[in-house]
């Protein structure tokens, strides 16, 4: 059994308004307290009431959205650590595979000099069928600053000393508030990883990044160019419109797939 001091504090947003699969998030969220104690911190609107009774159902603190953006509202649940050393953030749809934040946990103890840990993502469709799975590994940490961020955000654990130090996530930002926070992190120690998948994301037209591909690659692009040294800035333009292209077809592509594997199952 787990120590009972909670280690991992983990940060649920929702609106309320998906509530089967916000249900099966909780679900995951319960199995990871047989390996590790946590705290469960789930960020709705007061008007949420019925997402908020089932997320009492699963032992969530409860705190108010402050209804000024996502990055706001994890900076909220952020607001309610105790004592935990680490931080996860979890989507209303996403879930956690067995074992996921132990793992992560693991990696973090056994890498003193790393502020952040990452696995692998299980893409899922609305069945929870898996249709891509993305491990980039080693890759991910040196395509960050200027190619696509490979780190998913449902993967990743944090040391909460470090995000204090950044301030949390930036309110300004609605899509690439973590490749923000990732960039940030970067000048305070290294990132570890593993191959294991540790969090299914949810692949469908309403996740905010889906639907909204192209605003969130330009968002992603700025954040890239803020970070960027200054001298690299005007030549970016280089490589921001073929990655933009790429990640365009990637997406498309697993739309395909997930098109295909519904079809193969009706």
């Amino acid at each position: 059994m787990p120590d009972t001091q909670p280690v991992v504090l983990v940060v649920l947003p929702t609106l309320g308004d998906r509530l089967h699969s916000l249900r099966e998030t909780l679900e995951s969220v319960a199995t990871q307290r047989e390996s590790i104690a946590l705290t469960l911190v789930v960020v709705s609107p007061d008007t949420a009431t019925d997402a908020r009774a089932l997320a009492l159902e699963y032992g969530a603190k409860l705190v108010d959205d402050p209804k000024t953006g996502i990055s706001a509202a994890i900076n909220r649940g952020l607001e309610a650590r105790t004592v935990e050393r680490y931080y996860a953030w979890i989507g209303d749809d996403d879930l956690f595979r067995p074992g996921g934040l132990i793992t992560l946990a693991e990696v973090l103890e056994s890498r003193p000099d790393a502020v952040l840990a990452y696995g692998g993502c299980d893409y899922i469709d609305y069945r929870g069928r898996t249709i891509v799975v993305s491990n980039a590994g080693r890759l991910a940490t040196m395509l960050l600053s200027w190619g696509p961020d490979l780190i998913p955000h449902p993967s990743t654990m944090i040391r909460l000393d470090s995000l204090e130090r950044i301030a949390g996530f930036d309110p300004a930002l609605k899509y690439a508030m973590d490749l923000d926070a990732f960039l940030k992190l970067r000048r305070f120690g290294a990132f570890a990883y593993t191959r294991s998948s540790v969090s299914a994301f949810r692949w469908h037209p309403d996740s905010l990044t889906v639907s909204n591909r192209l605003a969130s690659s330009r968002e992603s692009e700025a954040v890239k160019r803020r970070h960027m040294p200054r001298l690299l800035r005007p030549v970016s333009l280089l490589w921001t419109f073929p990655l933009r292209w790429a990640a365009a077809l990637a997406a498309s592509r697993l739309n395909h797939r997930a098109r295909t594997i519904d079809a193969a199952s009706s």
